[in-house]
């Protein structure tokens, strides 16, 4: 279920007095209403800059992923924006990040932005995975395989963002930059680019265009064809079991796409 979302001025007093502790009296807010897995978001203008706003609060199911993008991310910056401060004041957990004035990638056919995409995912196959709390690939697909056995195919030491949505990937200064860390996992480096391929068919490409453009990553190469072909069958269940009886627009594209994917690798 979505975060509820809430206007920066709809905060506890005490929320917003203990932002303003961190970054300075603000001068101007711009709520942004796009994003699922945050109920405040937010960008904050004072007279030193521009901090971008994520929030929950503290009794949401999802509340975990808060502490699990401010423990990752000493170790994906550059690649996204660093986190400037972490506060947790009457009920509600807050991040604030470095804002970045870019645009969401383009994931459709011959798109500029595919190569900065495929940037972006080699150099974070250059991270290892940090020693912080993570979850493990096979782990949380584990409930979506015919055979627990395939999950082992998922396992492995890599850092992957795993939640490819294009929202989460902001182009600026001719670059890729990553956000919304909270679904970061450890497990086979090959992961991302299979993740990634969902999202792509999704925005209009075949199966098989949207493979080639994850073989230009070099992990794709050690990706086990008998894995792959297991992570595409649990991929389709996830989506169906996310869209539910009545997906909307963006869910039902996905499920749509991973269902693609799926008939392609599983005739």
């Amino acid at each position: 279920m979505p975060a509820a979302p809430i206007a920066f001025d709809d905060l506890p007093s005490e929320v917003r007095t203990a932002i303003e502790a961190e970054i300075g009296e603000i001068l101007k807010i711009e709520n942004i209403s796009t994003g699922l897995n945050s109920s405040l978001s937010a960008r904050a203008y004072t007279d030193s800059g521009t901090t971008f706003l994520k929030g929950l609060r503290t009794d949401h199911r999802w509340v975990w992923t808060q502490q699990r993008e401010a423990d990752i991310n000493p170790y994906v910056t550059p690649l996204a924006p660093r986190l400037l401060f972490h506060v947790i004041a009457d009920g509600w957990n807050i991040l604030g990040f470095e804002a970045i004035d870019g645009r969401h990638a383009n994931y459709s056919r011959g798109s500029r932005d595919l190569p900065k995409v495929i940037e972006a995912m080699r150099r974070l196959g250059d991270v290892p995975c940090p020693d912080i709390e993570l979850r493990q690939a096979e782990q949380r697909l584990s409930g979506y395989v015919d055979n627990p056995a395939d999950a082992e195919a998922f396992k492995g030491d890599a850092l992957l963002h795993t939640d490819w949505n294009n929202h989460n990937v902001l182009v600026a200064d001719d670059r890729a930059h990553l956000v919304d860390w909270g679904w970061a996992t450890c497990g086979a480096a090959w992961l991302d680019p299979a993740h990634w391929i969902i999202w792509l068919i999704a925005a209009g490409h075949t199966p098989e265009e949207a493979e080639a453009q994850a073989a230009k990553i070099a992990a794709w190469d050690e990706a086990p064809v008998e894995g792959v072909n297991a992570f595409a069958a649990a991929s389709a269940r996830l989506w169906t079991e996310i869209a539910g009886r009545a997906p909307d627009a963006w869910t039902g594209k996905l499920q749509s796409g991973a269902r693609k994917w799926d008939g392609h690798r599983n005739k």
